[in-house]
């Protein structure tokens, strides 16, 4: 079985190659000679996940998954959400961003959040969603360099470093990408 994983990004398709059976080959949106940008107009979370890996069922004949993940602030009735990577403007910095977080929450007691991914697997035109879900709480500052995104103000719970102060491995045993991630290859791995 060939499964197309709507990314540019090779080593995340080799990453996911890596967990699954030898008789599923990943595919990466280079692979498949898909360029262009592949909209992503949902209010949700696992809308857009679902209309990444659509767009690539429907436009390439290929089965496909896709993910897409969002920070959720309860005390900002769960925003940023969907608009995560633009919360503070098109041009997806990750510091205006956090800045936009922080300086809304100045003040806020209520720190709960949620790190979301959601993956939108279609197979023959039926899809399966997939979720994983990191809580924690929103810090007053930035801590850490390593990561990417939010990763510097988010504390995950039951731990006293920042996703930002963490390494690597450690980040990728607890984070919500990894949670979805496992999820599919549990279900991949009952398909070979």
């Amino acid at each position: 079985m060939i499964l197309v994983f709507a990314t540019a990004n090779q080593n995340k398709a080799k990453e996911i190659q890596s967990l699954i059976p030898d008789s599923i080959e990943i595919l990466s949106l280079n692979d498949i000679n898909c360029q262009e940008e592949i909209p992503e107009t949902q209010t949700t979370i696992e809308g857009n996940a679902y209309q990444k890996a659509y767009y690539v069922f429907e436009k390439y004949h290929k089965n496909c998954f896709a993910d897409d993940t969002g920070l959720e602030i309860e005390s900002l009735d769960w925003e940023p959400g969907v608009l995560s990577a633009r919360y503070a403007g098109e041009s997806k910095d990750a510091n205006e961003n956090m800045d936009k977080v922080l300086s809304e929450m100045s003040g806020l007691k209520n720190r709960n959040a949620r790190f979301k991914t959601v993956i939108s697997l279609i197979i023959d035109g039926m899809e399966i969603q997939f979720e994983g879900i990191v809580n924690g709480q929103i810090l007053t500052e930035k801590k850490g360099s390593q990561g990417f995104g939010y990763d510097p103000i988010f504390l995950p719970d039951g731990f006293n470093i920042s996703f930002a102060e963490m390494g690597l491995s450690e980040k990728n045993k607890i984070s919500h990408r990894a949670l979805a991630v496992n999820k599919l290859v549990e279900y991949l791995n009952t398909l070979a």
